[in-house]
């Protein structure tokens, strides 16, 4: 009987795929997806500096440091929805009923790889392909969408008040 290589890959794949699964669920797929983004965004951003002639090292790093406080702003999310969910589960007397509790993550998420993508069709267009103007619309109207959502988590009335108390 012979070995059948190619069948072995498949079952080893399909195991770790289904292994990241149940232990990150669609929330991992959301954050791969994300980082391969980021990765994408910056190696088109790069080929379209280098394609006009603009490439210098200080943008590059600057580049990273943008995708660096991004890495912060969703482990803050992530830590913040966590933070969220024990309190509202664990300690009812705080009297904390706050609807995005477990939202805040896939939230920051879709709105960066939303945000990746627009990046990256404009640096496909810098580098010479054609890109549709409507596709260009639908990520700024699906950004918006998000920035929507976001804000019907916060309660009538907070973030007005709170924005305030911080200046």
């Amino acid at each position: 009987m012979e070995y059948d290589w190619m069948l072995a890959v498949k079952a080893c794949v399909s195991a770790a795929i289904a292994a990241f699964t149940a232990f990150w669920g669609w929330v991992g797929w959301l954050c791969l997806a994300w980082i391969g983004l980021m990765a994408l965004d910056y190696i088109t951003g790069t080929s379209a500096a280098i394609k006009s002639g603009s490439w210098s090292s200080k943008a590059a790093r600057e580049g990273l440091w943008h995708k660096s406080g991004e890495v912060v702003v969703v482990v803050l999310a992530a830590i913040a929805d966590r933070v969220l969910v024990i309190v509202i589960a664990q300690i009812p007397l705080v009297g904390f009923d706050f609807p995005g509790a477990g939202l805040l993550l896939p939230l920051v998420l879709t709105w960066y790889c939303i945000t990746e993508l627009g990046s990256i069709a404009e640096n496909a267009a810098a580098l010479g392909a054609p890109v549709p103007a409507w596709l260009l619309k639908m990520l700024e109207l699906a950004k918006d969408k998000m920035d929507d959502v976001g804000d019907k988590v916060i309660p009538p009335g907070e973030k007005a008040a709170d924005t305030e108390k911080e200046k």
